[in-house]
């Protein structure tokens, strides 16, 4: 059975425009995943008053990595948005538990990372049409 789906077509400007949104979350958790893996001295402390146990350090920035990576391929961007969805979801809820103020920026992330997908991604615009209220075809 055939997704009935219409690819919106993207201009240069708006493919760029989410080129460089996407850029913004990705450098970030490329930047963090890397920084975990060399595992300086000031890491472990700081995530440690998170609650939790050191093991889960090493796998945490590899998961980092793997789903920053999986946005940043234009073929499993969408994946990588789904999977970076659930994981900075984790991040604001650890965020919210230890009464950090800053809950909110794994929170903008997210937006930046569905945004910025959503302008260089025909299919996504294709299956979240924003439309007004007069504009939608009916169902059926």
């Amino acid at each position: 059975m055939q997704a009935d789906t219409q690819s919106a077509p993207v201009s240069k400007k708006m493919l760029w425009a989410g080129r460089i949104i996407s850029a913004l979350p990705v450098l970030l958790m490329v930047f963090g995943g890397t920084f975990g893996l060399l595992k300086p001295a000031v890491a472990m402390p700081g995530f440690l008053q998170y609650g939790y146990p050191e093991k889960v350090f090493l796998p945490i920035c590899i998961l980092e990595l793997v789903c920053a990576v999986l946005y940043a391929i234009p073929r499993t961007s969408a994946l990588g948005a789904i999977l970076l969805t659930g994981y900075l979801g984790g991040a604001t809820a650890t965020h919210v538990r230890v009464g950090e103020p800053i809950f909110f920026v794994p929170v903008l992330l997210g937006v930046l990372v569905w945004g910025g997908l959503y302008l260089r991604d025909g299919r996504l615009r294709g299956l979240i049409p924003l439309r007004g209220q007069t504009d939608q075809r009916p169902v059926g």
